[in-house]
């Protein structure tokens, strides 16, 4: 308790596509949105005039995520970028899956504590997911801005590989804290194997072959067949009679490419998400030619047919080399060579790691990503990688039931995580023991003896309840997480959050 009212832990996972925040212990996320930003130039534009132009007053009055930086106006959420607007362009914080401008970061957390969760950051203390490739420095910049805006009281940074660990063990009763995650985000594909909680740093591999490099593929491939997807913007359609309905298109010369982009992506990767699925062969043009078609109706009314996409674009997943033969994807020939494939990623992965725990590692293949809910890319990449790991080695690939778990797998979902002591875990039973977690490894200071760290996690094992209730106010109370950072600076996060 905290001034007489309960005190949740708040969770935090920007990606590469997505932004997902929430309570812990909640199933699913309190708020997802685009992790991209609409910015505009004051200096080019006057915003205000252009503002009463496009949206109009009432729209305007709602419109409370505009956030100016500097000489830019930023637009933040599903609302504001999905209405379209003079000079806006598209921004990513994001650049190969570390964070480039944290301006716009600072845009997205300030949306999601005061537009979506209604919160005071003071009173929280929080749970950043971080990259597992994340640098000493960006952890450094991250911890200062919570701290020396936000002012929380206290802060932990998880990798996401270690987060996705924890909420499936449970889930799988694997009653084990070694596996290897394979995160499947919409910038890249990261494989991190995790041991006895931690990250295997030297062992963690990335790939570009992400979600968004998937939708590119696809929309590159429709244009080439004479497919041409129409933003939402670009056209007013309405019901002339019963049944009827007449598409009229709007010229608007003022939009930016990225924000043209943007919107097209939106559509095209639901198409993607409908109609594709991994196919359960590597990818061969002659075999999938007469694939039968799917239709697929666009927002403007036409319907499509999609026929051997439905498999290719999947498959570059397995093989990245397919993504030369679709026209306009030429520019991938130079870095084509050095991409890997995701069993291969996988088998590198796991070799890079102890020779003692890699049929472990084997056993215990995790999914985890948007990317991960595709159809039968969980069969995919088992059957692969029988085919190309050692014969002594059991391969297990697990993932969520559905897709929403593999989607929220970030350490909000499904009452599944657990809660880590300095030296080991303590497997408990829902998101609460990720407060018990941040109040262990943030605010005892001085190193336990072996005994007590036994007796801490049977405490943790017999009394969860109460401390899952009391855990959030000792946070609270006793600040020592802001004192000590006050006290060392950024480097203190290195020390807390290995």
């Amino acid at each position: 308790m905290y001034g007489g009212d309960e005190v949740s832990a708040i969770v935090i996972d920007l990606g590469s596509h997505t932004c997902k925040a929430g309570y812990a212990g909640e199933d699913a996320p309190k708020a997802v949105f685009p992790s991209v930003v609409g910015s505009i130039d004051q200096m080019e534009v006057d915003d205000s005039a252009n503002a009463e132009k496009n949206s109009g007053s009432a729209v305007e009055a709602k419109n409370n995520a505009e956030k100016p930086k500097g000489n830019r106006k930023l637009y933040v959420g599903s609302q504001n970028l999905g209405f379209r607007r003079d000079h806006m362009e598209v921004l990513s914080p994001m650049k190969d899956g570390i964070v480039a401008d944290w301006d716009l970061v600072d845009s997205i957390w300030d949306h999601a504590f005061r537009e979506c969760l209604l919160i005071d950051p003071k009173e929280h203390p929080m749970l950043l997911a971080e990259p597992s490739s994340n640098n000493q420095q960006q952890r450094e910049r991250a911890a200062e801005l919570m701290f020396e805006k936000y002012k929380v009281p206290a802060l932990f940074l998880a990798k996401n590989a270690e987060l996705f660990l924890v909420q499936v063990l449970t889930s799988f009763a694997s009653g084990r804290a070694t596996s290897l995650v394979v995160d499947s985000g919409g910038g890249s594909i990261t494989v991190a194997p995790v041991h006895d909680g931690y990250v295997f740093q030297k062992a963690v591999l990335s790939s570009p072959i992400g979600g968004e490099f998937l939708t590119d593929c696809l929309m590159k491939s429709l244009e080439s067949k004479g497919i041409t997807i129409k933003p939402r913007y670009a056209f007013n359609r309405k019901e002339i009679r019963p049944g009827v309905f007449q598409t009229v298109d709007v010229d608007f010369p003022n939009t930016t490419e990225s924000y043209k982009l943007y919107s097209q992506r939106v559509i095209a990767s639901d198409i993607k998400e409908c109609v594709c699925r991994a196919p359960d062969t590597p990818y061969d043009e002659t075999a999938y030619s007469n694939i039968p078609m799917t239709p697929y109706e666009l927002p403007d009314g036409q319907t499509i047919e999609i026929g051997a996409d439905r498999f290719k674009i999947p498959d570059l997943l397995f093989n990245p080399s397919l993504a030369q033969m679709i026209p306009g994807m030429e520019s991938f020939a130079e870095t084509a060579p050095s991409v890997r494939g995701l069993p291969q990623m996988v088998i590198e992965s796991i070799n890079k790691c102890d020779v003692d725990i890699r049929r472990e590692l084997f056993s215990s293949i995790l999914l985890a990503g948007g990317t991960a809910s595709m159809q039968q890319l969980k069969e995919r990449l088992e059957k692969d990688l029988l085919e190309e790991s050692p014969q002594a080695a059991r391969v297990k690939v697990l993932a969520g039931g559905n897709a929403t778990e593999r989607r929220f797998s970030f350490g909000l979902g499904s009452g599944e995580p657990g809660a880590r002591t300095t030296q080991g875990w303590a497997h408990t039973g829902g998101m609460g023991g990720v407060v018990a977690h941040l109040y262990v490894m943030l605010c005892l200071g001085s190193p336990r003896s072996p005994k007590a760290l036994i007796d801490l996690q049977i405490m943790f094992l017999n009394m969860f309840d109460v401390i899952t209730d009391i855990c959030g106010a000792l946070i609270m109370t006793n600040l020592c997480v802001l004192h000590r950072y006050e006290e060392h600076g950024a480097s203190y996060i290195q020390r807390k959050c290995p």
